[in-house]
């Protein structure tokens, strides 16, 4: 039976100051990294505008951190379990830092990717680790649920505010600053988690296995690729490639880990209802969050108009939806189902995009608002549930891996919302694209390439060219609004099917 169905046991000991004390530094991490997967959706102007990335490049600023952090979460939570928890905190807490001040003077784009990925090897290490913690630090069970809500909120928090924090900076300083966050968050973490946290490890480890490791990347990262691939450049036969070579590797890791008798990963768990919803459940929320936030802060900014800390002002009540639906979740899951908890919240944020496919290209700040607010609503709650039931359904000694599946599910969700709702948005705006007459030919191809590289073209040629460029640029952005919010749409009705179906029996 998974743990969410036990009942407390009144012998387990209780957690002091001392266990609360780090859960508020184990927030820290959970922060970073989810402000990290939205606040470059404000910096996304700026830095287009000054490293002049290509359209597939621009993608990979934003994808290729998540794409490396989903394809190691597994690898580095298993690692947590064997050589120990605080240990791959600390280590990855300390890469993060550094490689986020390079990220900061990137010279040019691929700098800027390489830089990504860095981040993505040291978040890896940061994330399962984190929650993993949580079960050797909070042994009543009462109290375990309480602290994972409150670590759950951390991610809806830090998704929600990394827009305001975002807006705030680029305000006042250049588009690297929003990487230097990383530096005064990560520095409370290195002192005080080694005071105040004890190592935690798997007992049993068994040995390592390091094909199972090398299986899992390999069955992650080129699906993913493919995804991005097929909406850059169409299907073709590296995509098939790229698809296979991951469906296999998938295929190959699943059966490995059947046979093997201490797994890395007991993909058995997949069958508990509360895991297996949990994980798709997960998955969906940071989909429709990310893919929402990179049309909605490039919308408000390169469309409406506004500046980066006025776009994010708009967006704050989304902020307070999301922070209240997180925390309401804990209230009402102990009445109602969390089934029904979350069908109702996945209907909401499916309220969300019909907001948008409703106003279509006229959207202007206000509908935008709406709709980012119902988002967060739905979202905040989805996510702490379903991060609550996930880790409650394992053994504590394999926390790490499961925590490790919780966040690939996170991270997975980030480069799909970005990969697939801004090729949708990248696609429909290259076809809606008007170029006027008497543009030339090198400012008509940098038009086609971005919606900012196509305000920079239109600058230089300036006048009334110009002005009817930047325009068409504006209206054929906001043509693929149609098109991203029925994609989204879709998703969260089939969200709200799966977890009424799944979850149906599930109690809190």
């Amino acid at each position: 039976m998974p743990a969410a169905s036990r009942e407390p046991d009144p012998e387990a000991p209780r957690a002091g100051r001392r266990e609360w004390a780090a859960l508020v530094v184990l927030m820290l991490p959970v922060l970073l990294i989810s402000i990290d997967n939205t606040v470059l959706s404000f910096a996304l102007p700026e830095i287009a505008a000054e490293l002049r990335p290509s359209a597939a490049g621009q993608l990979w600023i934003v994808d290729i951190y998540p794409l490396v952090l989903a394809g190691l979460l597994v690898a580095m939570g298993n690692l947590g379990d064997r050589y120990g928890r605080r240990r791959m905190l600390l280590i990855g807490a300390s890469g993060f830092g550094v490689v986020s001040a390079l990220a900061a003077v990137a010279p040019d784009g691929a700098w800027l990717v390489a830089a990504r990925a860095l981040l993505g090897v040291f978040g890896a290490m940061l994330m399962p680790s984190t929650l993993s913690l949580l079960r050797s630090l909070f042994l009543d069970r009462r109290q375990r649920r309480l602290a994972i809500a409150i670590w759950a909120t951390g991610f809806s928090v830090g998704s929600a505010i990394g827009p305001v924090v975002g807006g705030v900076l680029l305000e006042h300083f250049w588009w690297g600053s929003v990487f230097l966050i990383a530096v005064p968050v990560l520095l409370p973490l290195l002192v005080l988690a080694p005071i105040l946290i004890r190592e935690s490890r798997d007992p049993e480890p068994g040995p390592i296995d390091a094909a199972g490791i090398a299986l899992s990347m390999a069955a992650l990262a080129p699906v993913v690729f493919a995804i991005k691939h097929v909406a850059t450049e169409g299907i073709d036969p590296l995509a098939i490639a790229l698809a296979a070579i991951g469906v296999v590797a998938g295929a190959l890791f699943v059966r490995r880990m059947r046979r093997r008798p201490n797994p890395m990963l007991d993909v058995g768990l997949f069958a508990v209802p509360a895991f297996g919803g949990g994980v798709v459940i997960n998955l969906v929320s940071v989909f429709s969050l990310v893919g929402f936030l990179f049309f909605a802060t490039q919308h408000l900014q390169l469309v409406v108009g506004l500046s980066p800390l006025d776009a994010a002002i708009a967006l704050a009540p989304g902020v307070v939806t999301m922070i209240a639906s997180g925390l309401l979740a804990v209230v009402l899951v102990k009445r109602i189902r969390p089934a029904f908890v979350i069908a109702g919240a996945l209907s909401i944020s499916l309220a969300a995009y019909v907001v948008m496919a409703i106003t279509g290209g006229d959207a202007g700040t206000g509908p935008v608002v709406l709709a980012f607010a119902l988002l967060g609503l739905g979202i905040g709650t989805a996510e702490t549930l379903s991060n609550d039931l996930i880790i409650a359904s394992v053994p504590p000694a394999k926390a790490g891996a499961a925590s490790a599946v919780s966040e690939t599910a996170y991270e997975l969700g980030a480069v799909l919302g970005t990969a697939v709702l801004g090729s949708v948005l990248a696609a429909a705006y290259r076809s809606s694209l008007e170029i006027p007459a008497g543009i030339g030919a090198e400012d008509a191809a940098a038009a086609r390439e971005t919606l900012a590289a196509a305000g920079e073209a239109a600058e230089r040629v300036g006048g009334a060219e110009g002005a009817v460029l930047l325009e068409s640029a504006r209206h054929a952005f906001d043509s693929g609004v149609l098109s991203t919010s029925l994609v989204g749409a879709a998703l969260m009705a089939l969200a709200v099917t799966i977890s009424l179906v799944v979850l149906r029996r599930v109690r809190a």
